[in-house]
C-alpha cells in the first residue's frame, strides 16, 4: 500500500482539514437519505470472492443482506488492480452519487475504508495434489520434514509480498521457489489460476495461497489436492480476519452492515463452508 506524504504548509494541512470535514458531512448526508438499492463494489474477476455473474462468496452475501433490507442487488464493478477504493466507494463527480456503498470482503486494519467487525477469518495454506510422492503431508510440520532430497526438485507457487514469500525464506526453500504478481495488470488474470491452471498442468508442483482461493479451487478437483491451512510462526503472520468496509463518516450505515453481519451469521457460515473456505479459530481468543 503507498503512503502519501503531505507537506507542513499551514494551508495545506487546513485545506486536508476542510476536506475531511466536507467529505465527512457528504457521506452523513448520504447514509441518512433512504436507500434505494444495496449498492456493492465488486471485482468483475475474482473469484472465489466476486464475478460479474454474481458467483462468488461476496456476490451471495450480497444477496444474504439484499433479501433482509428488501432492496435489489446491485454492483458496480472495477479491476482491485486499479486504486479499487478510490475509484469504486470513493468515486464521486460533482453532483452525481456514489455508484457503490459497500466492500464485502476487506482485512481488519485496511486504513483506507471504515471497517466493519470482522464476520470470518481464514488463513494461507498449503495445496498439495495427490499421487506425488507427498501423500505423507498432512501439515506443514510433515512437508518441511519431507526428504531434503525430493523438497530440493519441487518448485512452490507464491504470490511475490505475501507471508508466503518469508515462510519459504525462513525454511529455506527459496531456491524452490516460482513467484507470481500479487497485482497482474491482465484483466483477465485471477489469483486462482496459480492453482486452477498452474498447478494443475504442473506447472509448479505445490502452491502457497490465500486459504478460501485454496478451498475453492481444490473443491473444483475433488478428492486431487489436499489443502492444510498455515499456521503463523516467528516472523510469519499466516491467518488474518476480513471484514466488510463502507466509507468514512456514514456511522449509521456501519452500525446497520454490523447488525446485518451479526444477524447473518449462519447464512455466512453456510455459504463459507460451501466455497470450501478454510476457517481457523482467533488465536488471541484462544489465549483468554
Amino acid at each position: 500500500m503507498t503512503h502519501k506524504h503531505f507537506g507542513a504548509l499551514p494551508r495545506a494541512a487546513l485545506g486536508l482539514a476542510l476536506a475531511a470535514l466536507s467529505g465527512a458531512a457528504s457521506a452523513q448526508a448520504q447514509t441518512d437519505a433512504p436507500r434505494k438499492a444495496l449498492r456493492v463494489c465488486q471485482d468483475p474477476n475474482n473469484m472465489p470472492f466476486s464475478s460479474v455473474q454474481g458467483q462468488g462468496i461476496e456476490n451471495r452475501i450480497a444477496e444474504v443482506f439484499g433479501r433482509k433490507l428488501q432492496l435489489p442487488v446491485t454492483y458496480y464493478a472495477y479491476p482491485q488492480r486499479f486504486a479499487f477504493v478510490r475509484n469504486t466507494l470513493r468515486f464521486k463527480l460533482p453532483e452525481q452519487d456514489y455508484p457503490c456503498d459497500i466492500m464485502l470482503g476487506v482485512p481488519v486494519g485496511f486504513d483506507q475504508v471504515w471497517v466493519t467487525k470482522p464476520y470470518y477469518r481464514s488463513a494461507y495454506a498449503l495445496v498439495i495434489p495427490l499421487g506425488i510422492g507427498l501423500d505423507h503431508v498432512h501439515s506443514a510440520q510433515d512437508f518441511l520434514r519431507s526428504d531434503p532430497v525430493r523438497l530440493s526438485k519441487l518448485k512452490i507457487g507464491l504470490f511475490d509480498r505475501s507471508p508466503a514469500s518469508q515462510w519459504v525464506q525462513n525454511h529455506g526453500l527459496v531456491d524452490q521457489a516460482v513467484v507470481y504478481k500479487m497485482l497482474d495488470a491482465d484483466p483477465a488474470q485471477y489469483p486462482g489460476q496459480i492453482i486452477d491452471t498452474h498447478l494443475k498442468n504442473k506447472q509448479i508442483d505445490v502452491a502457497v495461497v490465500w486459504g478460501p482461493i485454496a478451498g475453492y479451487f481444490a473443491k473444483q478437483s475433488p478428492g486431487s489436492l489436499r489443502v492444510l491451512p498455515l499456521q503463523s510462526e516467528a516472523g510469519v503472520r499466516f491467518d488474518y480476519p476480513i471484514a466488510m468496509g463502507v466509507r468514512y463518516g456514514e456511522r449509521e450505515w456501519k452500525q446497520q452492515v454490523e447488525t446485518l453481519i451479526e444477524q447473518s451469521q449462519a447464512e455466512i457460515l453456510s455459504i463459507l463452508q460451501e466455497f470450501g473456505v478454510p476457517l481457523v479459530e482467533d488465536p488471541d481468543a484462544r489465549a483468554r
